[in-house]
């Protein structure tokens, strides 16, 4: 009998380990026990690799839980396929929340199909580049970066740089669109209130005859002769993409001052200007700002070149990823909350990080569409 006892304690005893076994079984690395799925939408990495990096990181972190794909490389010839892409991601039922960077043309097309039969998901959609009242009325949340303001940023950078002469470097078609002029003219009434001369360079478009080859080569033989005339206290800005590699190449060999590209970002121009290699650090901010800084001092132009901290669409999609999870979960209850977005964006950027409501003559103020600026990081 006290055999047969203790035979049937030991069973209890194996059973019991088994159940406990069965429910406390710990989750494998990058799983989650969440019961939703955030999808995120960038474009691959031949069109913005720090969006896209972003999304494999989030991936890496949470596993399953987070869902991703991509836009065509050629998306403005192909909406149909990125309205795909977005209906097929939303036609999961445990997707919650999509975050959309870069939010490119047939965006709102595509929110707005998913929305004829899911009204459910919440949408961020980041670099948006469709009319801002119409991916406003469409995505919950919409996101830029505040060009205009940046008249006012880039001088002041530039100023404490030790600039006495600023060179707006663009031309006639960049100069043609608004954001551009009404931050041009910021740039020269900021020049005029801290005494910085202003200075306007016209340069090839690389959009014509002479090509992205010819716009930077003008970028190659003309920055010197500006030095030259100004000296090394001069601050260089140009408003096209393609010509910074070789702005950046000229400002660090001639010991001038570059305050910021056009579009913010270490990885902007300054991994091809320096010839740093991102292979086995993608997406890694901290080492691309470490390889920068050592490189610029190796000019000897420490203190005198710069561009924001952190790059602004990596902060769109992890700001936009921690917003949704707070909202699917309950802890933000508004699909649209001013103060709680820029709390996401100030811990991932830092407090000095603001936005502000976009706002224009045709549409007035938009509630839901915000413009960020981010704090410098200077080498």
């Amino acid at each position: 009998m006290k055999r047969i006892a203790t035979l049937l304690l030991a069973l209890v005893m194996v059973f019991s380990l088994m159940a406990c076994g069965a429910s406390e079984k710990p989750a494998a690395e990058g799983e989650t026990a969440a019961d939703y799925k955030i999808g995120i939408i960038t474009g691959t990495v031949s069109q913005g690799e720090e969006e896209y990096q972003a999304a494999q990181n989030l991936k890496a972190k949470y596993g399953d839980m987070v869902v991703t794909a991509t836009y065509p490389d050629n998306f403005s010839t192909e909406t149909e396929q990125t309205i795909a892409t977005v209906t097929n991601m939303a036609a999961d039922p445990d997707v919650k929340a999509i975050v959309f960077v870069q939010a490119v043309p047939g965006a709102a097309a595509a929110i707005n199909k998913v929305k004829e039969t899911r009204d459910d998901i919440l949408f961020v959609s980041g670099v948006c580049a469709e009319d801002p009242a119409v991916i406003a009325a469409a995505s919950d949340i919409c996101l830029l970066v505040d060009e205009i303001a940046m008249g006012n940023t880039i001088i002041e950078q530039a100023a404490a740089q030790g600039a006495k002469t600023f060179v707006h470097i663009s031309f006639e078609r960049h100069l043609g669109y608004a954001t551009i002029s009404a931050r041009q003219q910021l740039f020269k009434e900021n020049c005029a209130r801290l005494g910085i001369q202003y200075v306007e360079a016209t340069a090839p478009d690389p959009t014509g005859d002479a090509g992205v080859t010819g716009a930077q080569a003008w970028v190659t033989e003309n920055i010197k002769n500006y030095v030259a005339d100004y000296g090394k206290d001069t601050a260089f800005f140009c408003t096209n993409c393609s010509m910074q590699v070789p702005l950046i190449q000229q400002v660090a060999e001639l010991g001038a001052i570059y305050p910021q590209q056009c579009c913010p970002s270490p990885y902007h121009g300054y991994p091809s200007a320096f010839n740093i290699s991102t292979e086995g650090h993608e997406g890694d901010v901290p080492y691309m700002l470490d390889q920068i800084t050592q490189k610029v001092a190796e000019y000897g132009n420490t203190g005198r070149m710069s561009t924001w901290e952190v790059p602004v669409n990596m902060v769109m999609i992890e700001a936009g990823f921690n917003y949704a999870q707070k909202w699917i979960e309950g802890t933000i209850t508004e699909r649209c909350d001013e103060a709680a977005f820029l709390s996401e964006i100030q811990a991932i950027a830092g407090d000095a990080a603001s936005i502000s409501k976009y706002a224009d003559e045709a549409s007035g103020e938009i509630s839901n569409f915000f413009m960020i600026l981010c704090p410098f990081y200077t080498f």
